[in-house]
């Protein structure tokens, strides 16, 4: 990272643990400095599903977006709160089913916008690959920007993968998955996981999350997180733990995160 500007070198902060980078350490990626192997490495002493659980998140993605590619026929997808880029990220994913896939990615983080300059290149002539520097706060913004590589009269995949627990609110949580969705075509959908407080330990985990000096993440139930999804219309299985949504192996695991995938009609 030797080339990075002042300004945004500063704004990494190597010494403060960080979602991006502990989810990264998580997933055995590089990305991650002391600081966030010590929070993530607490965690896990705690909850140590976690690594799976952060594993297991990459393949409820790829499952979904090949679903949304190759049988729902969707062409644009817009991923928000993307996080570090580790294997088979979103528009490599969508572009080996179709490979004029469009794909635009959103997060604030100064260490994604670093890496997604570098490796979120469209990996098809046919398609784009775009990124937005947003708070996914701020749906305006997001769909202003997106809107210069993605077509809204046309069906969207609107995917939050793990990052709306970083907002305490649930009522701010349902505005903004309704902002995003809203301008979308019929045809949209909406990809949506999340952490849930469905065992003792993952609530542990939580919790040592925060007194390593990591970001308070909220759990949610299964109930809570099927709000989100209020108005739409759930594809089959529905809101299941992400290792059984349409699994590739015979036998899924139960894991404290719950996602869908659903329709905009």
């Amino acid at each position: 990272m030797a080339d990075l500007d002042p300004e945004l070198a500063a704004r990494l902060q190597f010494e403060v643990p960080h979602a991006a980078r502990i989810w990264n350490y998580w997933m055995g990626g590089k990305d991650n400095f002391q600081a966030d192997r010590a929070a993530g490495a607490a965690v896990a002493e705690v909850y140590p599903e976690i690594v799976v659980m952060a594993r297991q998140s990459r393949r409820f993605l790829i499952r979904a977006v090949r679903y949304l590619a190759a049988e729902a026929g969707v062409r644009q997808f817009l991923d928000v709160g993307t996080g570090l880029p580790t294997m088979q990220n979103t528009h490599e994913v969508a572009q080996q089913v179709a490979p004029e896939s469009r794909i635009v990615y959103v997060d604030n983080d100064p260490m994604v916008l670093v890496h997604a300059r570098a490796l979120l290149a469209s990996t098809t002539s046919e398609g784009l690959t775009n990124y937005v520097h947003a708070d996914y706060h701020d749906p305006e913004r997001i769909l202003a920007k997106a809107a210069e590589a993605l077509d809204f009269r046309k069906p969207v995949a609107v995917m939050f993968m793990g990052v709306l627990g970083y907002e305490p609110d649930l009522d701010v949580v349902r505005s903004i998955v309704g902002r995003i969705l809203e301008p979308a075509a019929s045809g949209s959908h909406l990809v949506l996981w999340d952490g849930s407080d469905t065992s003792p330990a993952v609530v542990d985990g939580a919790d040592k999350l925060v007194e390593s000096g990591g970001a308070p993440y909220i759990l949610r139930s299964p109930e809570q997180l099927a709000s989100c999804f209020e108005g739409l219309t759930m594809v089959e299985p529905g809101l299941v733990p992400i290792t059984q949504w349409r699994p590739d192996d015979a036998e899924a695991e139960h894991i404290d995160a719950y996602g869908a995938v659903a329709r905009k009609l």
